[in-house]
C-alpha cells in the first residue's frame, strides 16, 4: 500500500515553486506508506556532452571529493560534485557507462541512483515530511517531480529498496502494487547484462524498462510491451525528460487520479494529494483507464513544454 504523486508544471511561472507545491502532495500520502519516501526533480539540464548522475551513500559523513578526484585521475575527465545530506549529484563530460563501471570498481558502497542531463533522485528511510527536509526540497526549482511513499511489505526497509528506480536516461519509474513475475524477470534480465542493488519487484520494472530503451524501443513501445510482459497489479508513474507518463494493469484495481488545468497536471494515488493543489477545485479529474498510457511533456525525449495527450 504505497503512494505515488507526480506534478507537471505547464505554467513555466510556477518553476519557481516546485518544491513547495510538491511537498504537501507528497505528504499527504504518509498514511500509505511511512516507511520511506523519495523524489524525482526535474531541473537545472545539463549542457551537452555533460550527465548528470544521482548517487547515494549510506555514511553522512563520506566525503564525496574522493570521488570527484578519483575521477578525474582514473578517466582524465572533468568532473564536479554537489552534496546533498547522503547523497550527491555528480556532473562529468565522462562517458556513462565507464562512470558507471568505474564506480563499481573504486567506490563498491556507492549506489548509483540515476542520471540523464536533468533528473536528480534522492530517496532515504523515514517519513515523507522529514526525507524531503533533509534533502532541503522545500524551495527547489523545476519543471516537474514525481515521488512515492513506501510502506515495505516484501523486502526491508532500506534506502536502496525505495523509490524511484532509474530506468535509463533521465528516465525513472515509481510503483504502487505487485508483480508476480518479478524473480523470473530478473533473472532473464540478468542474463541481458542487467544488475540489480535490491530485491524490490519495482526495481525490477525500472531495469525492464532500461532493457527496453536500449533495444530502441520508444517510452511508448517499453510500455505497451510491459503490459504483455510484467505479471501482476500495479499503477506506474514514470518520469522523462519533460514529463512523466501513467500505465495501470489491464485489471487497473490500484488506487490512481489523474487531473489538469491550464497551468499543471498531477496524478495521485489519492485524489487528496491533488486537492492541496492551487486550482484543484476547477481541474478536469479522471481516473485513468486500464491498459492505457497517458503521458505529458513528450515521449521521453525533447525539451519539454508538450501538453497532455493518451498514447494508448
Amino acid at each position: 500500500m504505497c503512494g505515488i504523486v507526480g506534478l507537471y508544471l505547464k505554467n513555466p511561472d510556477l518553476r519557481q515553486n516546485l518544491g513547495a507545491m510538491f511537498r504537501p502532495m507528497l505528504s499527504e500520502m504518509t498514511s500509505r506508506g511511512p516507511d520511506s519516501a523519495g523524489v524525482a526533480i526535474y531541473r537545472d539540464r545539463v549542457a551537452a556532452g555533460l550527465t548528470k548522475f544521482s548517487l547515494a551513500h549510506d555514511d553522512p559523513a563520506f566525503d564525496w571529493k574522493q570521488v570527484d578526484a578519483g575521477l578525474e585521475q582514473a578517466l582524465g575527465c572533468d568532473a564536479s560534485v554537489r552534496p546533498v545530506a547522503t547523497h550527491c549529484i555528480l556532473v562529468t563530460d565522462a562517458n556513462e557507462a565507464r562512470v558507471s563501471s568505474w564506480l563499481v570498481e573504486a567506490f563498491p558502497a556507492v549506489r548509483l541512483v540515476g542520471s540523464g542531463a536533468s533528473v536528480e533522485i534522492f530517496k532515504e528511510v523515514g517519513l515523507p515530511d522529514h526525507v524531503y527536509d533533509r534533502f532541503g526540497l522545500e524551495a527547489a526549482e523545476g519543471s516537474h517531480m514525481i515521488g512515492h511513499t513506501r510502506m515495505a511489505t516484501e523486502s526491508a526497509v532500506t534506502t536502496a529498496g525505495s523509490h524511484p528506480f532509474a530506468t535509463g536516461a533521465d528516465l525513472c519509474l515509481v510503483h504502487n502494487g505487485s508483480l508476480s513475475n518479478h524473480n523470473r524477470l530478473r533473472e532473464s534480465l540478468r542474463k541481458e547484462g542487467l544488475t540489480f542493488q535490491t530485491e524490490n519487484d519495482s526495481e525490477v520494472a525500472a531495469a525492464y524498462m532500461t532493457w527496453k530503451l536500449r533495444q530502441g524501443a520508444t517510452l511508448h513501445q517499453a510500455l505497451e510491451d510491459g503490459i504483455r510482459d510484467l505479471d501482476g497489479f500495479y499503477t506506474f508513474c514514470i518520469g522523462t525528460s519533460d514529463g512523466f507518463a501513467v500505465l495501470r494493469d489491464p485489471i487497473a484495481c490500484k488506487h490512481a487520479v489523474l487531473a489538469e488545468t491550464d497551468d499543471w497536471v498531477a496524478m495521485a494515488t489519492e485524489y487528496r494529494a491533488i486537492a492541496t493543489l492551487p486550482g484543484s477545485d476547477s481541474a478536469t479529474i479522471w481516473e485513468p483507464k486500464p491498459k492505457t498510457i497517458y503521458t505529458w511533456g513528450g515521449d521521453g525525449g525533447g525539451d519539454g513544454g508538450g501538453d497532455a495527450r493518451k498514447l494508448h
